[in-house]
Formats: structure tokens, C-alpha cells, sequence
């Protein structure tokens, strides 16, 4: 989780992009970017997906010995 939150919140950044800009593009709730960027660790996983679309990324399976 540690790895999916630092990598949004540093692409935002990178993309010039505020919590609420990002949410607005993403087409979620700012509460959920919010709980994203702070390792929630139950969110939508649809969602969280809809959040990585905007930098051409998705959610995949990986071996636990890369985390």
C-alpha cells in the first residue's frame, strides 16, 4: 500500500494537480484521494484504478517479494 500511496501523491504533485483536481479528473470523491494518499488500506479497488488511468497506470498482481 505504502508503495500505490507515494506514487500518486507523487504524480499529483509531479502534474501540478491539487487533492481536489485530481479527484475531480478521476471522477471520485476527494475523501477517497484523501484516504488513498494517507495508506488506507480498504478502498474500491475500481476506483483506485480510475485514479491511476490519468498516468497511464492500473492495478496489478506482483509477487509479494517485490513489495
Amino acid at each position: 500500500m505504502e508503495k500505490l500511496r507515494s506514487f500518486v501523491k507523487l504524480k499529483r504533485k509531479e502534474f501540478g494537480l491539487t487533492q481536489e483536481d485530481l479527484a475531480q479528473n478521476a471522477g471520485v470523491g476527494l475523501n477517497f484521494i484523501r484516504d488513498l494518499e494517507q495508506g488506507k488500506k480498504t478502498l474500491r479497488l475500481d476506483k483506485v484504478n480510475d485514479v491511476l488511468a490519468l498516468f497511464g497506470k492500473e492495478v496489478g498482481v506482483t509477487d509479494k517479494t517485490d513489495l
